[in-house]
């Protein structure tokens, strides 16, 4: 599983995220969302796992528990899966993905076809066709660039790039800062306007200034150029090179993503006058009337100390090249719903050359991404009518009680927490929200004009729709109902602004969830996301947040010590890990997650064993209870990347890669140890003193 972190304003700005595209630079909670993968004939039926839920095919019982147990659990099945060549990575998440994607597809051609009656139907078909209209817009070329090129070549100043990068949200321009609207951390009853700094085209600023990357900078460079070309932008040579030096400044700068995560440091309230006074090499006033908000007297600077510098790299940068890069960043986002050579020329670099995903996906894959993208929630509601049932979600919410009360469990008996920490700790975990399967209230499209025969024009308005949607509600009170997520997404993610866990109903099947399955392989599976979720309310960015989801300081200096102090040694062990040569998982980086996996399933198997009542658990296939539970776990983390995408997650993604998410957590949970007879001689075991222990 790969999930996206909900951190406030991570996901709230509009910036369209185009199908195919590389992963997002900030993801959000147990899986980091798989791309679109599958074809066209598979089945609409749920998978299946073994008779009672475990896939003993795709065991290597040659290789012993403690020497690699990601590999006993799963090294048959890696060595014969392949990835599939429009695809950078496959997992059993994957393979949901495919199964959602393929169950997407056929309810958008009914509504394609004039079958489905809903509300949205012409909405869903009119994308759907625009982009499925591919001898229109191949013939249309390069003539769909033509306004948004226009307004940058008539800039005459720095003033007038500020303020068209203020527009980033509402189309395909980009900036060098960015802006959103997010929950106010401080105060999560009302909306606040985050900004950032931004300006980099490649996965991370590591690509910039690490020798590692040479190669994929140079690549980067000849793809800038290749664009520009295609745009018929003058002298795309030397405009590349000079791009490559700007962003390459503005990398030196930038925050690290470990820097980025901590939720104090990222929160700085200032007036846009103070915002202005501090960066004065960039027009503040004028990129943010651009972006609707000039009435706006304060915002919220996630990056303070970077934003004087790049203020000041942009105030140095020449007009040319300022607008030669305003150019690249606007045929790069709307490559997608171009003629073929622009398709081609962003898979070719940002599929092929950074994930080293050799084929681009078929049309309909992507047409159904864009879809999902443009009006998800409309198609989400037919998903859940014909693929989720009532049944499914009230067994469901029981395992989340059940999940809750082994939590609860946990906090009140963890051993070196102060009971005034307990107290609130407790109080937190009261106040929690769970939402399963899809939201009660659905999203109102009704305002979003689509058209059959505009792609591009779709992909505008879709981008501009969902701003003025935030822009309009920002002064009103936090929509508390709002999902994040569509229920046709294989994920889930806990937000700290609302103190929400969410489980879309797209995950809610085999091998997370199998109401046919034994106990034991539900509870490692959905058991241990469901828990991974509820961890995140006390990993080391959300247990700064109260049960209000205020970002408020709640424990003792001591307790936050004593955390601190453990979580420390839980990434000291994984920054050990190499998923590849020389490319090391980074600790720091992906610390919540690894505390939440380790939560996660400590926190399942308590509920997998208080659900057995005292009674012994069955012995099945000549496993224990507890052999099943690890063992499904590992089976839900099957996964297999290509090594440019794995090399580019290390850097980017603050999940480890799926086997260390496996072997990480397995040895430090004492149950392990005992259930497949771990010994001190086995290359996995850890001393019980080297065993990380937090929740």
């Amino acid at each position: 599983m790969k999930t996206p972190s909900l951190w406030p304003a991570a996901l709230a700005a509009a910036a369209l995220a185009w199908p195919g595209a590389e992963p997002a630079a900030q993801s959000a909670s147990v899986i980091p969302q798989p791309t679109p993968g599958g074809d066209a004939g598979s089945t609409t039926a749920a998978p299946h796992y073994g008779a009672w839920g475990f896939d003993a095919a795709g065991r290597d019982p040659s290789v012993p528990p403690g020497q690699d147990f990601f590999r006993y659990a799963n090294g048959d099945w890696v060595a014969q899966t392949e990835i599939p060549s429009d695809r950078p990575s496959y997992g059993v998440d994957d393979k949901l993905a495919v199964l959602s994607e393929t169950r997407a597809h056929l309810l958008i051609e009914s509504a394609a076809a004039g079958r489905v009656h809903d509300v949205d139907a012409t909405r869903i078909s009119a994308a759907y066709k625009a982009f499925m209209d591919e001898r229109r817009v191949n013939a249309l070329g390069a003539a769909p660039l033509a306004a948004d090129l226009d307004a940058i070549r008539n800039e005459t100043s720095r003033e007038d790039v500020a303020a068209l990068m203020g527009t980033e949200n509402a189309g395909f321009q980009d900036g060098v800062f960015n802006v959103s609207i997010g929950t106010d951390s401080k105060a999560p009853t009302r909306y606040a306007v985050y900004v950032s700094t931004g300006g980099l085209g490649l996965p991370d600023r590591d690509y910039y200034l690490k020798p590692a990357f040479a190669a994929q900078k140079a690549a980067y460079r000849a793809y800038i150029a290749s664009l520009l070309t295609l745009a018929g932008w003058p002298d795309p040579d030397a405009d590349a090179d000079a791009i490559v030096a700007f962003e390459s400044k503005i990398a030196e700068v930038t925050w690290t993503r470990a820097e980025r995560r901590d939720p104090d440091k990222t929160y700085h309230l200032m007036s846009v006058d103070e915002v202005q006074r501090d960066a004065p090499g960039f027009e503040f006033h004028r990129f943010l009337a651009s972006a609707e908000l000039g009435a706006r007297r304060d915002v919220v600077v996630r990056t303070d100390t970077a934003m004087p510098k790049v203020a000041a790299i942009f105030a140095e940068t020449p007009l040319t090249t300022l607008k030669a890069w305003q150019a690249f960043h606007v045929v790069d986002n709307a490559s997608p719903f171009l003629a073929q050579p622009y398709v081609e020329a962003r898979f070719d670099f940002r599929n092929k050359t950074l994930a080293g995903q050799p084929q681009l996906q078929p049309r309909w894959k992507r047409g159904v991404a864009f879809v999902d993208r443009t009006v998800g929630e409309s198609v989400g509601r037919l998903y859940v009518a014909k693929y989720f049932t009532p049944q499914a979600k009230a067994e469901v919410r029981q395992l989340v009680f059940n999940l809750r009360d082994a939590l609860k469990n946990r906090i009140e008996h963890v051993a070196w927490m102060s009971p005034e920490t307990k107290a609130k700790a407790l109080t937190k975990l009261s106040m929690l929200t769970i939402k399963i399967g899809y939201p009660l209230k659905w999203r109102d499209y009704s305002a979003l004009s689509l058209s059959p025969d505009d792609l591009y024009g779709d992909a505008r308005r879709s981008a501009a729709f969902e701003w003025e949607r935030q822009v309009h509600r920002l002064d009103g009170p936090v929509d508390k109902a709002e999902w994040v997520m569509t229920p046709q997404t294989v994920n889930a993610y806990y937000n700290p602004t609302n103190n929400e866990v969410v489980f879309p109903a797209a995950i809610l099947q085999p091998p997370f969830f199998d109401p046919h399955a034994d106990a034991a392989i539900n509870y490692g599976g959905i058991g241990a996301v469901i828990g991974h979720e509820m961890t995140h309310g006390f990993d080391d960015q959300g247990r700064k947040y109260d049960g209000e989801g205020r970002l408020t300081s709640w424990w003792t200096a001591a307790d936050g010590e004593q955390f601190e102090a453990r979580a420390k040694r839980l990434g000291e062990q994984y920054d050990a890990f190499e998923p590849v040569p020389g490319a090391h998982v980074k600790g720091e980086l992906t610390m919540g997650e690894n505390i939440a996996d380790l939560g996660g399933v400590l926190i399942a198997l308590d509920a997998y064993h208080a659900s057995l009542h005292g009674r012994p658990a069955p012995v099945i296939g000549g496993l224990t209870g507890d052999q099943r539970f690890f063992l499904g776990y590992a089976q839900a983390w099957r996964d297999k990347e290509r090594d440019d995408y794995e090399r580019q997650l290390v850097v980017s993604d603050p999940h480890s890669p799926a086997r260390f998410r496996v072997d990480g957590v397995v040895r430090n949970v004492d149950a392990w140890y005992a259930a497949f007879d771990v010994k001190s001689s086995d290359p996995m075991y850890l001393a019980p003193d080297h065993r990380v222990r937090i929740w």
